[in-house]
């Protein structure tokens, strides 16, 4: 059986499975963030492991979760999903009433089973086709 945890984890420790997954043509620099001392960062482990990474940013219009990445090999067994899940509800235990992401547009179906609407606000990074995606959160008091 495997142990499978998930926990905080500094920006450091992000970087490389950012760069693996996300840029690999790129230098291991591109992936960082200068919001990145003021993020919180997470991580999924198997067997210790760290496997996936996604960072979560206070904004002024809600919070945003960026760099969301699993390495390619544990792609489609769930641990990505764990951890995004585990994210949003950070998120709205911190009293988010926004929380989104920009998600990359082959990606849109993944984002919407979690909840997120695309917006009409859309750009192209690097090449690849990115929209903005959102999920309000709704207080009852």
């Amino acid at each position: 059986m495997l142990k499978t945890e998930i926990k905080s984890i500094s920006a450091k420790d992000t970087l490389s499975i950012r760069q693996q997954v996300m840029w690999p043509d790129k230098d291991i620099f591109y992936v960082e963030l200068s919001e990145d001392p003021r993020g919180l960062h997470y991580g999924f482990l198997v067997d210790g492991i760290l496997i996936s990474v996604v960072s979560l940013f206070e904004n002024k219009d809600g919070w945003q979760f960026r760099k969301f990445a699993t390495l390619q090999k544990e792609q489609g067994k769930g641990y990505g999903s764990k951890l995004l899940r585990y994210v949003l509800t950070v998120a709205e235990r911190k009293k988010a009433t926004k929380i989104y992401c920009n998600a990359r547009v082959e990606k849109i179906n993944f984002y919407r089973s979690f909840g997120l609407i695309p917006t009409d606000k859309t750009f192209v990074k690097g090449g690849i086709p990115y929209v903005v995606m959102e999920k309000k959160v709704t207080r009852i008091s």
